[in-house]
């Protein structure tokens, strides 16, 4: 039988993977395939959707939710719904690095620049974002690429 302690020890080094090869070789076709492309990201997403339905389906379903923090801590004391949390958290912040990548392939920013953004986005998700978005500004899009400049 799986458990969620089992699954924990999974999901962190799919993660990982997609890290490291989203650092040191964003242009990579291996890179370009598992990470940039979406797969991993995506994967991960379909593992949050089976953990948070196996949650809701399970004995504790009924408890917690989002209306206040209590309710939060309710919830996250499921190890189903607390290893669902895990699994987005992994999940966004991925598709938030590849993002950069992406965007800062797009702008001709060099990766020496992006490096600590990923990292810290890989770590501190939002606060890599941050950063990331005061990098960026000084990398505009070429004329050609203007239309993306909303994404």
């Amino acid at each position: 039988m799986l458990t969620s302690d089992f699954l924990f020890s999974l999901a962190n080094p799919v993660a990982l993977l997609g890290w490291a090869l989203l650092v040191p070789a964003p242009r990579w076709r291996v890179t370009r395939a598992v990470v940039l492309s979406g797969a991993l990201p995506l994967l991960l997403a379909a593992a949050y959707a089976v953990l948070i339905a196996a949650h809701y389906a399970g004995p504790h379903g009924g408890e917690g939710g989002f209306q206040s923090l209590d309710a939060v801590a309710a919830l996250f004391r499921d190890p189903w719904a607390l290893l669902a949390g895990w699994v987005h958290y992994l999940c966004f912040d991925m598709w938030t690095g590849a993002w950069e990548v992406r965007d800062a392939q797009r702008r001709g920013m060099p990766h020496g620049l992006l490096i600590p953004c990923l990292l810290l986005t890989f770590l501190f998700g939002p606060v890599g974002l941050l950063l990331y978005f005061g990098v960026r500004q000084r990398y505009p899009l070429p004329p050609t690429d203007v239309w993306l400049s909303n994404c």
